[in-house]
C-alpha cells in the first residue's frame, strides 16, 4: 500500500494505492488518526486499491466513528470494484458516506 495526502482548507485528501491487508493497515491506522488529530475532514480516494481484507475496512469504520465523534466529513470516493464488493459484502456500502 501506498498513499499521498493533500490538504486543502479544512479537509485531507487521502489517496490510496495497492493492497490494504493486514501488513498495511496499521500504517492506514495511523496516517487516518493524524489526519484527524489536525481536525479536518477527510476524503478517501480507493480509485487504486485492488484489494482490501477486514483488517483495512476495520481501519475505515474506526475512521467513521471518529468522524462523527469529532463532528467532522468522512467520505469515500472514487471505489474500486474489488473494494466495493468488499465494503457491500459486509454491508458498509449503507454505513459509509460515498461518493
Amino acid at each position: 500500500m501506498k498513499y499521498t495526502i493533500t490538504n486543502t482548507d479544512g479537509l485531507s485528501i487521502l489517496a490510496l494505492s495497492g493492497e490494504i491487508d493486514l501488513h498495511y493497515s496499521p500504517d492506514l491506522r495511523k496516517a487516518i488518526l493524524d489526519i484527524y488529530k489536525m481536525d479536518v475532514s477527510l476524503e478517501v480516494d480507493l480509485s487504486n486499491v485492488q484489494y482490501l481484507d477486514s483488517s483495512g475496512v476495520a481501519c475505515f469504520v474506526e475512521a467513521f466513528q471518529i468522524s462523527k465523534n469529532k463532528n467532522l466529513g468522512f467520505v469515500m470516493t472514487n471505489i474500486s470494484q474489488p473494494v466495493m464488493q468488499v465494503i457491500k459484502l459486509a454491508r458498509l456500502d449503507s454505513v459509509f458516506p460515498i461518493k
